[in-house]
């Protein structure tokens, strides 16, 4: 990928993140398989090491079900904290290598390394010298994913794991794509798939037998973009000031309820979770959304946007109960509860707001 005009994107993605990083501080851990998550007959798997993985087990697999595939498997809580100053760390890293930056998560971002600020001779040795520095400062192992954009990037990162790279050249883009089943790509659901085999495309070579024409009137806007995707183009840029869209936090109960006090804690449990995060952060919001999750797996949302930013626990707690309450009492049991900030200003955080309950 000499040419200038073509982009040099790498996408580093972490192997098992979370349940890594509690392989490496517990050694008693190394070599078995480990659940980042809580046992508990309504708890979820958060992430899995490798050697859980080997049995089936993924992340958000119910607990129950995990314990079932891998009787063996080891449940550690989750530790936020120690995942974001790792997550840091590596973001440093990246940082001596390019400007141009895009985290998706914790431990996984792309990088645009067209300008070659390392002054290294190819973007595969930029790869491979930032997985070298990643695992030599954290003992954590990386795979990455080399291309001319970031769809592809993306794909070439799967290819290899754990601990590998793999590199999609120019020339090699479509063809790649052509042999790629349509349940592969990045960003086809399960949904989508299933309504792109019910219409005969298996394979990215089916989907570019399709005109844009005819790809827009089956699936809307998103015909365009799978028409590219079938081309092996994706003009998307590297956006290192992508704006982080909502902040939120979810419970499940270990039993469905309908007891208002235990629903309101859950509540205000997760409310302090999301401020949590405001304080680290020091971001703000004024869009308060509180999600239920019905015993039938219904969900429900109940939002409102304040005219200016919440600004205290206090004020979010408040925010968050009177957004429950508007449900209760419940009419049937409730499985799981949610609270989420969006909405972010900017500049200096405006003074807290007047109480929405009565004292």
């Amino acid at each position: 990928m000499a040419d200038p005009a073509i982009r040099k994107i790498i996408h580093v993605d972490m192997d098992a993140f979370y349940a890594s990083v509690e392989q490496r501080d517990d050694p008693a851990l190394r070599g078995r398989p480990v659940a980042v998550g809580y046992p508990a007959r309504r708890g979820v798997v958060a992430a899995a090491s490798y050697e859980a993985r080997a049995f089936g087990v993924r992340s958000a697999l119910p607990s129950v079900t995990a314990l079932r595939k891998c009787p063996e498997l080891v449940f550690v809580p989750p530790r936020f904290d120690a995942y974001r100053a790792v997550s840091r760390q590596i973001h440093a890293i990246f940082a001596e290598f390019t400007d141009l930056i895009e985290p998706l998560s914790l431990d996984e971002a792309y990088l645009d390394v067209t300008a070659n600020l390392a002054a290294l001779p190819t973007a595969w040795a930029t790869a491979k010298a930032i997985r070298a520095r990643i695992l030599a400062e954290t003992g954590l192992t990386a795979s990455a994913g080399v291309s001319y954009n970031k769809f592809l990037a993306k794909l070439a990162s799967d290819a290899r794991k754990p601990n590998g790279q793999f590199a999609i050249m120019p020339q090699e883009g479509e063809a790649f794509i052509a042999a790629l089943p349509v349940a592969k790509f990045h960003g086809v659901g399960p949904a989508t798939a299933a309504r792109m085999h019910a219409a005969g495309i298996t394979t990215g070579a089916d989907l570019k037998a399709w005109t844009q024409e005819d790809l827009t009137r089956q699936f809307g806007k998103a015909g365009s973009w799978y028409y590219q995707l079938a081309r092996g183009q994706d003009h998307r840029r590297v956006n290192p000031n992508r704006e982080r869209k909502s902040s939120g936090s979810e419970t499940t109960f270990a039993e469905d309820t309908t007891d208002a006090a235990r629903i309101e804690a859950g509540v205000l449990a997760m409310a302090d979770d999301v401020w949590g995060w405001c304080e680290k952060t020091g971001a703000r919001a004024r869009t308060v959304t509180v999600k239920i999750k019905w015993a039938d797996f219904q969900q429900a949302t109940r939002s409102r946007s304040l005219p200016t930013a919440v600004n205290s626990r206090a004020q979010l707690h408040e925010s968050s109960l009177a957004l429950i309450r508007s449900v209760l009492p419940a009419a049937k049991g409730i499985r799981l509860v949610g609270v989420t900030l969006s909405n972010f200003v900017t500049g200096d955080a405006p003074p807290p707001e007047l109480s929405l309950l009565p004292g």
